[in-house]
């Protein structure tokens, strides 16, 4: 009887693992075919953020960023602010943009993982609206680099020529 349970948890384990390693051989197939996607329409992708959902890429092209849904025109861009907690620690602002320093309320609300976990988030102020690119709170400083590489080429347009 023991042989005959030992044999069923056996199988079920060795179902549960082909089962595991199917969801992320088709989820890592799905995320290529995303990026090749993005990269035939001419973008180039910054970050692959996680999300509740999966994943969603910050892209760029030669006219505008992207993410997710929101497309942001690089010319209408007046700042960019990296945010911990809602708090900005770096900005860029355009040069004779009129922006303030003050952090809409939406963006600081408290967080239900509480401070133990730093929160980093980017910050776009554009001509009509301020998109929030939320990058995560994920331990190791993955988080903290996908919030710098995103600002820096934020940045980078902001502060280049016209």
């Amino acid at each position: 009887m023991r042989d005959i349970v030992a044999a069923v948890v056996a199988v079920m384990l060795v179902f549960f693992a082909l089962r595991l390693a199917t969801s992320l051989t088709k989820d890592r197939r799905k995320r290529r075919r995303e990026r090749v996607e993005l990269e035939a329409t001419g973008q180039s992708i910054l970050a692959e953020i996680p999300t509740d959902t999966g994943m969603a890429f910050f892209t760029e092209d030669a006219a505008a960023f992207y993410f997710g849904r929101h497309a942001i025109d690089k010319t209408s861009i007046r700042a960019a602010r990296v945010l911990i907690n809602g708090a900005p620690i770096a900005a860029s602002v355009r040069a004779g943009a009129a922006t303030t320093d003050v952090v809409p309320r939406a963006i600081v609300e408290d967080r239900p993982e509480g401070l133990a976990r730093d929160r980093w988030d980017v910050a776009i102020d554009t001509d009509d609206d301020t998109v929030l690119v939320p990058c995560g709170a994920i331990r190791e400083r993955i988080s903290q680099e996908l919030a710098r590489c995103i600002f820096a080429a934020l940045k980078s347009t902001i502060e280049s020529p016209k």
